[in-house]
């Protein structure tokens, strides 16, 4: 896993300040090891500062999603979460019936993709999907079997 002080620099080479509220929002995202919500992740930052404003939280999280530090997902709730956007592009599958989240590898979609290149000319963007569907175990319930 990425250093969040590596994901800092990154922000410094990209001509942003890095300030102490950025450094605490990104330790967040970066501890929570996945799928926070900016209220658990402002939650966080409130442990080591009672005065960073939950539209700071939003704010750097906006900026590091453009800046493709983090991806920002719905994962079907309503609720955008939030992860560190690592070097191995992965997905989501999401059971709808328990809310069970498994990740998906990108080489499951890269032969999808490829065939929309080659059939129909189009550069699909597979950034950090969600696949809604039934898990093993829930799909055996609603079918019967085990």
């Amino acid at each position: 896993m990425t250093h969040h002080y590596d994901l800092l620099e990154r922000l410094r080479a990209q001509g942003h300040r890095l300030t102490p509220q950025r450094d605490m929002i990104l330790l967040a995202v970066h501890d929570a090891g996945g799928h926070a919500s900016a209220e658990e992740i402002h939650q966080q930052v409130l442990l080591q500062n009672p005065n960073v404003d939950l539209s700071t939280t939003y704010r750097t999280l906006e900026l590091l999603t453009e800046m493709g530090i983090v991806y920002r997902t719905d994962m079907g709730d309503g609720t955008s979460r939030y992860e560190l956007a690592e070097e191995e592009m992965h997905h989501h599958l999401v059971c709808r019936r328990c809310g069970r989240v498994m990740d998906l590898s990108h080489d499951v979609l890269e032969p999808l993709q490829e065939r929309l290149r080659a059939d129909y000319g189009f550069a699909a963007d597979f950034t950090h999907m969600v696949f809604q569907g039934l898990c093993e175990g829930c799909h055996g319930e609603s079918t019967g079997e085990p």
